[in-house]
């Protein structure tokens, strides 16, 4: 009997927030979904919250979910990061491997909000996989945008509703089975070997961003690297 491949069953995760800032911005939605080696979902929980601040009207336009919704529908902050987390550990804990568009942002800021409620944080997710990153490495010289909804067009993914956080989750877990399906380096990957490479790619684009920007713009320009996740102590 064949290996199943890292492919083959993911699940796969997307918060809709406040903000853009990991360390001040709270969740506002968020959703986690299994899809099997077709692309079609076989389990999916998501998550209302009050995140307990005005939600700014910039982020409301992107997502659609505005304060006086969350606080009337939304649950208690504390109890979905709570809830989050523990179905992210137990996703984790089988090694089925975790799709996170843009990681350092998803799992930094549910990383702070642990920390803010009081509860312990995942430090060390593992396996993620992060098409954004992949794209990064496999595309370096493509110009454009490389949000999920650039990506999925060029890369023929279906995405339903954008920043709808199940939409996105299902759509990013597509776009890691499309590069699979057209990477062969990628399908000859386990799972924590494709986590390992991410680490070093990641490393690798943020130095390459940092000297373009050193060069073009701003001879001061830092960028706070890491991948998958990224905290200041």
């Amino acid at each position: 009997m064949s290996e199943r491949k890292w492919f083959e069953s993911l699940a796969t995760f997307d918060l809709e927030t406040t903000g853009v800032d990991t360390r001040s911005s709270r969740i506002v939605s968020a959703s986690l979904v299994t899809i099997d080696a077709n692309g079609s979902a076989t389990a999916s929980t998501s998550w209302l919250a009050d995140p307990e601040i005005e939600i700014p009207h910039q982020a409301t336009a992107v997502h659609g979910i505005t304060t006086e919704q969350a606080r009337r529908e939304g649950r208690n902050a504390r109890e979905v990061v709570g809830e989050i987390i523990e179905a992210i550990s137990s996703v984790l804990t089988q090694n089925m491997p975790l799709v996170v568009f843009n990681a350092p942002y998803d799992l930094s800021l549910l990383a702070n909000e642990a920390r803010r409620h009081g509860l312990e944080p995942i430090l060390d997710p593992r396996p993620i996989v992060d098409p954004l990153v992949i794209d990064r490495e496999f595309s370096k010289f493509r110009r454009g945008k490389r949000t999920l909804e650039v990506l999925t067009e060029i890369y023929n993914v279906s995405l339903g509703e954008a920043h709808v956080a199940a939409e996105d989750a299902i759509a990013a877990a597509r776009l890691a089975q499309a590069f699979a399906a057209q990477i062969r380096d990628l399908r000859d990957l386990s799972a924590d070997e494709l986590h390992e490479k991410q680490i070093t790619w990641s490393k690798e684009q943020s130095a390459s961003f940092t000297e373009y920007m050193r060069r073009t713009k701003n001879p001061n320009f830092h960028e706070e690297a890491g991948w998958p996740i990224r905290l200041s102590t």
